[in-house]
């Protein structure tokens, strides 16, 4: 039994005036990456530097317009590669680079050596605060902590002044979840009062949930506490960092942004220390499901997949939001035909909007495609094969032909598993399209007798070659006399059915033709294709002939 009497309920604050519930999120926060500092920290082989310029460029393109490199004074692999950036021109204008240092001079001296020839950069300095590390890792006091955070600051802001770019300086109070809200709010503010920032530069106050310690709701209070109490507020770029320890991150994220969150650091697909860090990808996928510009360039996720699992050498899941193999598959029947359904109203209404079920948003808006959006297995019904094949392949099948063409995968699925759209096109050619004997159309000639249709077809039966004529009421009745008159078969046309084939070869058509035997009652469906209707059709109820009577 799982000993829960080990653990204490982390404190919940009393903050009945909270306002964020009544918020919406209606714009995208400042997007700083961590991709190359937390995120490369804490991968089992850490990209080398080749990787991590593929890393930042893909940054770039994905209009990033602040991103964390690295930790530059811890070694001198992670030095040489913002020297590389630099000194290979490779950061645009419009580009901050962020760099991560302990309140200590000498890795501040380092810093600052790595970040020469660089217009503007933001120096980001930590310590921990948290009521447990104030006691088991440092054995300070609240003071003593809080004048580390002090004396950090005041040697950043020396050191600027001998920088001749700009300098902008970040405070995160880590561990910020574990800590007395104002304990906080007062090394903030002393932070806040040696640098006096200005609106021209603001201080970057950076709040992480280093470690996820309770529910989305809790943390969003401690943010919009926060952002209320700061003295000169208009001079604060209000930041977040939240870890996924709960596996809440996202909504974390969401909820302290509506609680007053400017500015948000996370990475691509959630890589970080231990559950990783907020998943920056999944909060701007969620904003543009909203119709919210998430002001990041991410409309071809499979290109950022392939090049993030490349260089982090890193699996995204298959069922990971927006990027994951199988996120836009539906394996369930129900499911299946409400997609097909729900893509058919859609259009018929000329709907402006995606209104899909099952489907927040259009799969080609972030670069996947349709053709594996249904895949079938055994758990499949018929909306998922009809879907398959009109989606795939033009084919709008009756609904009847719907059930009937769903028995045949289904027998397949349940030998050998899931069935591929190419597989399942074969099937169907091979029951409709190419069905071998005992009839096979050779040649035949229509025209016209007064108000009815004359048919001569030359077809084989069984091997021996036939000739038979006859006048119906159409093209189709004419030719069901034809074969009646030759072969003692009675049938009856129960329905017909005909479209263009609107994927693939769109100068053709199909036709459906529903008969039955007479005689043992049973019914099937006939399919044929051609550019010409009429011929269409007739290959149809030969499809149906050999469908009864092989």
């Amino acid at each position: 039994m799982l000993n829960y009497k080990r653990y204490k309920r982390v404190p919940v604050m009393d903050y009945p005036e909270r306002e964020w519930p009544n918020r919406e999120i209606e714009k995208a926060p400042i997007w700083c990456s961590v991709d190359l500092r937390d995120g490369n920290q804490a991968l089992i082989e850490p990209m080398v530097v080749s990787e991590k310029v593929e890393m930042f460029n893909l940054l770039v393109k994905l209009g990033f317009k602040e991103i964390e490199v690295g930790f530059p004074s811890s070694s001198q692999l992670e030095f040489d590669f913002l020297r590389q950036l630099i000194d290979r021109k490779l950061i645009p204008d419009d580009v901050t680079i962020q760099v991560l240092v302990q309140c200590r001079e000498h890795l501040l001296k380092r810093t600052f050596e790595s970040i020469k020839g660089l217009p503007k950069a933001v120096v980001h300095i930590y310590n921990s605060t948290s009521t447990l590390q104030r006691d088991v890792v440092f054995g300070k006091t609240r003071e003593e902590i809080k004048q580390i955070a002090v004396e950090g600051t005041r040697m950043v802001k020396e050191m600027a002044k001998e920088f001749p770019g700009k300098i902008q300086l970040e405070y995160s109070p880590e561990s910020f979840t574990g800590t007395e809200l104002d304990y906080a709010l007062e090394v903030c503010t002393a932070v806040q009062e040696e640098w006096q920032p200005t609106e021209d530069n603001k201080i970057i106050f950076n709040l992480p949930a280093t470690v996820e310690m309770n529910t989305p709701n809790v943390y969003a209070d401690q943010i919009e506490w926060m952002n209320k109490h700061f003295k000169n507020r208009e001079t604060i770029t209000l930041s977040v960092h939240p870890h996924n320890d709960r596996g809440t991150g996202v909504a974390a994220t969401e909820l302290a942004l509506l609680a007053g969150a400017d500015r948000v650091e996370g990475t691509l697909f959630g890589n970080g220390e231990r559950t990783g860090n907020v998943d920056i990808l999944n909060i701007a996928y969620n904003m543009f499901s909203q119709g919210v510009d998430p002001e990041l360039n991410i409309e071809d996720v499979r290109e950022i997949s392939e090049i993030y699992e490349r260089c982090t050498r890193m699996h995204i899941h298959e069922r990971h939001p927006y990027a994951g193999k199988l996120v836009f598959t539906a394996f369930s029947g129900s499911h299946q035909d409400a997609i097909n359904k729900g893509v058919k109203a859609m259009k018929e209404r000329n709907n402006p909007y995606w209104e899909v079920p099952y489907l927040p948003i259009d799969p080609t808006d972030i670069g996947r495609v349709y053709e594996p959006v249904v895949r079938i297995n055994s758990q499949s019904g018929k909306g998922g094969v009809a879907y398959v094949m009109e989606s795939c392949f033009g084919f709008k099948m009756p609904k009847g032909m719907q059930r009937e063409f769903a028995d045949v995968i289904q027998e397949i699925a349940e030998r050998q598993g899931e069935v591929a759209p190419e597989s399942i096109y074969r099937e169907f050619e091979k029951e409709y399209l190419a069905k071998e004997g005992p009839f096979q159309l050779i040649h035949y000639e229509i025209s016209d007798v007064g108000m009815d249709t004359r048919v001569s077809l030359k077809f084989k039966y069984e091997g021996e070659i036939m000739e038979a004529a006859n006048v119906g009421n159409g093209p189709i009745d004419a030719v069901k006399g034809a074969l009646l008159s030759k072969i003692p078969v009675h049938t009856r046309i129960l329905d017909y059915d005909e479209h263009a084939l609107t994927q693939g070869s769109k100068s053709k058509a199909a036709a459906y033709i529903h008969m039955v035997d007479l005689e043992s009652g049973r019914a099937t469906y006939g399919v044929g294709i051609s550019s010409n209707i009429t011929r269409a059709s007739i290959r149809g109820i030969f499809s149906a002939m050999n469908r009864l009577f092989s």
